[in-house]
């Protein structure tokens, strides 16, 4: 059964004649009547009563013109989806974040994706760590990855920066530093330090140190934790003092303090996808760029 000759007995259902439905088809009227006698022979029922002047329509004829309204509206919606999905507006898009963008970037990039890509359903994850962000873009379980970029290669991956941001100290609040206005990494160099996953389990542990050593000392004990969140809750239970990304000052823990260093030290941002990435991704893509200005 082809579509034109649906489309064509809708109309003639509808105009119930053939010179105005031959008219809204473009059509000669002959060519319209043959299309009907073909639709008639491959359907094997009679669809139209052509005894009066105007057309009336058989029961199978208003069975057929009820499906073919259903099958031409299910078509037109699937042409327009289709659309949608080519122009990246209509798809499903699953990005991951490392933790110290998981209280920041995730949050701006779910409203702006809620107000510009409504038609994008976005599966976001959070508090990963950079490594096994890059695995997962590389295997597809991950369209985007929002990383901090260590040794890690990824020169088989698409790397947009994103910005560079200053270290804040994450200290107790009852700390003698915590209500100033900077702080000289020095000055915590016999605190112990809670940090990121040592070896290539995370991207910021090495530069945390490196940090630590551009100041002048290495850290006398590293505890190592998994999740930015918990890092926190570990400086607000005394366990010692922390370096985090600005951003990460969106996380808010009760007794700690984010104090600016006096000499600042920095840290970069990248997003990461698969050179193979859709429309949508692309799209989701632009919106974590728009969603990781600067931070002051």
């Amino acid at each position: 059964m082809e579509l034109r000759h649906l489309r064509s007995f809708v109309a003639l259902a509808e105009e119930k004649h053939f010179g105005r439905a031959a008219a809204r088809l473009h059509l000669a009227q002959p060519a319209l009547s043959q299309q009907l006698r073909q639709l008639e022979r491959e359907v094997g029922v009679r669809l139209v009563d052509r005894s009066t002047r105007r057309v009336e329509l058989t029961d199978a004829g208003r069975l057929l013109q009820q499906r073919a309204l259903d099958v031409l509206a299910d078509l037109d919606r699937t042409t327009d989806d289709l659309a949608e999905v080519a122009a990246g507006r209509l798809g499903r898009v699953s990005v991951g974040f490392v933790g110290t963008a998981t209280y920041d970037v995730l949050p701006r990039l779910a409203r702006l994706a809620r107000e510009r890509l409504p038609g994008v359903r976005l599966d976001l994850r959070g508090e990963l760590l950079a490594p096994g962000l890059l695995d997962a873009v590389r295997e597809r379980s991950l369209d985007l990855a929002v990383v901090r970029p260590g040794a890690e290669p990824v020169d088989d991956l698409e790397v947009t920066p994103l910005r560079t941001e200053p270290f804040v100290a994450v200290l107790p609040a009852g700390h003698p530093s915590a209500g100033r206005e900077a702080v000289d990494l020095a000055a915590l160099a016999e605190e112990s330090l809670v940090t990121h996953p040592s070896g290539h389990r995370s991207a910021m542990h090495e530069r945390v140190l490196a940090a630590c050593r551009a100041a002048g000392f290495s850290p006398r004990e590293v505890l190592e934790v998994s999740e930015t969140a918990t890092l926190v809750v570990f400086v607000a239970a005394g366990m010692g003092v922390a370096l985090v990304p600005a951003s990460v000052q969106a996380l808010r823990v009760d007794g700690v303090a984010y104090v600016p260093l006096a000499r600042p030290e920095t840290v970069e941002l990248a997003l990461v996808s698969h050179p193979d990435a859709g429309p949508a991704a692309a799209q989701v893509a632009a919106l974590v760029r728009a969603a990781t200005e600067p931070v002051p």
